[in-house]
């Protein structure tokens, strides 16, 4: 059984995600995260806390919901401003965000203010294994699905487009 308990100062941060486009880097470029819930043994909910670096409006991710998991974020340190929907609210450290899944309006997005300071955050969200998410501010789509093998192993599957790029369900028979 894994640890059940472990300390921030314990984690391993690591640049997330790792490939991008250099327009992409200048907006979500040096984020990392230290991943938790594996390590303490959870099963059902996903943890890391992610540390977006100074500049403002750095973000970890683009703005963005889940049709399927729910997440939440709990601000440890830094200052900056989370999206959701149309608004644009201001956070600060040991401020609680709730992300439910559904459609555009539960879209959300935490962005850095701060030129000095980073921004470090507790992610919590479900881990149902398959996902859809959406992307409004460009019209993507992306679908996850995670399964376990018979074999045991872990394996997962993404496919990231827009509905315009979609094919036929019969195409190629």
């Amino acid at each position: 059984m894994a640890k059940q308990i472990i300390n921030i100062d314990e984690l391993q941060f690591q640049e997330f995600p790792g490939q991008m486009s250099e327009s992409a880097r200048k907006k979500y470029g040096g984020t990392t995260m230290g991943f938790v819930g594996r390590l303490i043994g959870a099963k059902q909910l996903g943890y890391n806390v992610t540390v977006i670096p100074p500049g403002k409006g750095k973000a970890a991710f683009q703005f963005h919901n889940h049709r399927v998991n729910e997440e939440a974020f709990f601000i440890l340190e830094g200052e900056g401003e989370c999206r959701i929907g149309a608004e644009t609210y201001p956070v600060k450290k040991g401020d609680c965000i709730a992300h439910p899944a559904g459609g555009p309006e539960t879209a959300h997005q935490i962005r850095n203010t701060s030129d000095t300071t980073p921004l470090k955050y507790l992610a919590i969200s479900t881990l149902f294994p398959a996902e859809v998410a959406e992307y409004p501010d460009t019209r993507k789509f992306g679908i996850l699905g995670r399964f376990t093998t018979a074999d045991g192993a872990e394996e997962s599957w993404r496919f990231v487009g827009r509905p315009e790029n979609g094919v036929d369900y019969f195409d190629g028979e």
